[in-house]
């Protein structure tokens, strides 16, 4: 109809920069008036390509939150959509990783939260599916990484409590599996380090991210003889579980309770008192990643490019109060 080549119509349909604005544009213009969209099993099959892309979570169990979950996903949706589709799924229920090949995906993203994850990952290198990790480290494996800084996310934090003049804080932490509840701790710790406190172990506890691990660590914490001053949640979730418990005991937050999380959740603003918190840039690290994937698939660079971090945000509300 335009008098054009099959090459150049499918460049058009592709937004090539080979090709002209105006052809594209004209084009563009024929298939939607004669509702015309390229066969995408026949085009997989010329091109020995999926159009498949892979977003892997450790588990969609406990310790992913919906929060984190949507915001990975958002995030790497922005990125591919119109050009791949993505498959979303937990590596957890993985009884073996046959349908994980270069026929079936044409990338992968694993958004790791668990060294449990390292068997899936170095499978995916072996079958050499362009492969970028988010969210955890991955130790002894050469491979493109994008994380949010958590250490220095739990430190700022920390510092922030302490310059309140909070010297007894205690920690809700994570799932003991989970890298970011080892990050999260140490950077608490390292805050106490260097303000030259130390800090008690006593007021340590056990959490699992979410709500109801923070309701039940923060009954414990009341049950105490000596209460803390603050208690530094080590997400958003438990702080809110954590903030039910007290308030079930009619104590006054943030009177006789300093709260703080990590996170920020999109409820955090509007709790009363409204959370103290750590803005984790999960929608922007799985953007990053998506582009990382999406520029190994096309060619563009196949190098790892090593560890990239980004920077978490200290967001000061009404949760953490100033005592002499």
């Amino acid at each position: 109809m335009l008098n054009v080549s099959h090459t150049t119509v499918s460049r058009s349909l592709n937004d090539s920069p080979l090709i002209s604005k105006e052809t594209k544009d004209r084009v563009k213009e024929i298939a939607k008036e004669h509702n015309y969209h390229p066969n995408v099993n026949a085009r997989s099959l010329v091109l020995s390509k999926s159009y498949n892309i892979g977003l892997f979570f450790s588990t969609l169990k406990t310790g992913t939150t919906a929060n984190f979950f949507l915001n990975s996903v958002r995030g790497v949706i922005s990125v591919v959509k119109g050009r791949y589709t993505l498959a979303v799924e937990p590596i957890d229920v993985l009884t073996d990783f046959k349908q994980i090949s270069a026929r079936n995906f044409d990338g992968i993203a694993v958004m790791s939260q668990s060294p449990n994850d390292d068997e899936f990952i170095a499978h995916v290198i072996r079958e050499k599916i362009p492969l970028v990790v988010m969210n955890r480290e991955v130790i002894g494996q050469k491979v493109t990484t994008v994380l949010s800084d958590d250490l220095a996310g739990a430190y700022q934090i920390t510092k922030y409590m302490i310059e309140q003049g909070h010297k007894d804080i205690a920690i809700i932490e994570g799932k003991p599996e989970f890298r970011t509840t080892y990050k999260r701790k140490q950077g608490f710790i390292n805050a106490h380090i260097d303000a030259g406190i130390e800090f008690n172990e006593g007021y340590s506890f056990k959490g699992k991210y979410d709500l109801e691990s923070g309701y039940n660590a923060m009954q414990q914490i009341l049950d105490l003889k000596e209460w803390p001053t603050a208690v530094f949640c080590s997400n958003d979730e438990m702080a809110l579980g954590a903030m039910k418990a007290i308030k079930q005991r009619e104590i006054s937050m943030p009177d006789t309770f300093s709260i703080a999380g990590f996170d920020d959740m999109g409820f955090t603003a509007y709790l009363t008192p409204a959370l103290t918190t750590v803005l984790r840039p999960v929608e922007e690290m799985s953007k990053e990643g998506a582009q990382i994937l999406l520029s190994k698939i096309e060619g563009e660079t196949m190098e790892n490019l090593g560890i990239i971090n980004l920077d978490a945000k200290l967001i000061v509300r009404d949760s953490v109060k100033k005592i002499n």
